[in-house]
Formats: C-alpha cells, structure tokens, sequence
C-alpha cells in the first residue's frame, strides 16, 4: 500500500515537472533567452503567505546552516529540475527489487 502511493507520488512529481518544464520552454521562447524558474519563486508563488516564513524557521528550529549553504542551493534549482529528481527518487524507491535466481539444482 506505501509503495502504490510514493509510485503515485513519483508520478504526479513527474508530471509536475514537465509541465513547468514546458511553461519554462515557452517563457523562453517568448522572451527569446532562456529563463528558468527557480523553485524558491515557485514556492514563493504558491505559498505567498507561509513561504517567508521557512526561513526564520529553519534557522531558529533546525539550525542556521542548513539554510544558507544548503536549502538557498536547492531553492535556485530550476523547478523542473528539483521536481522531477524528486519524482525519479520516489520511483526508484517504490520499484519492485528483481528475485534473486539461487542455485542450480543441475550438476
């Protein structure tokens, strides 16, 4: 039951990266130049409200390095890149491990 939902989580990751990989390949080829959204202006799009919040957060809970070295990395990812790593991660977890064969039982 866990496995049928992270593979369905991995999944919908998946397309969610595609689709903002096409709105960055249109974005793009509008403005004549590549431009990337990075996850930070998603999240900052998402969650205008919680979203300034994580950063007071992270370093009064969790602690102050996490988010300068770290977390600032992640956030300057491009959407489609950080979702769709997600999603393959989630897949690859929830994939089904081959049988082992044994051994033969001819002489």
């Amino acid at each position: 039951m866990i496995r049928l939902l992270v593979r369905f989580l991995g999944l919908m990751l998946l397309a969610a990266a595609f689709a903002a990989l096409i709105i960055d390949g249109t974005r793009s080829i509008a403005a004549n130049s590549l431009l990337l959204t990075p996850l930070g202006q998603t999240g900052m799009w998402l969650f205008p409200n919680k979203f300034p919040l994580l950063q007071p957060m992270v370093e009064k809970n969790i602690h102050p390095l996490l988010w300068d070295p770290i977390l600032l990395f992640i956030l300057r990812l491009p959407t489609w890149l950080s979702l769709g790593l997600v999603g393959i991660a989630c897949l690859e977890i929830a994939r089904k491990r081959p049988r082992p064969n044994g051994f033969s039982s001819r002489p």
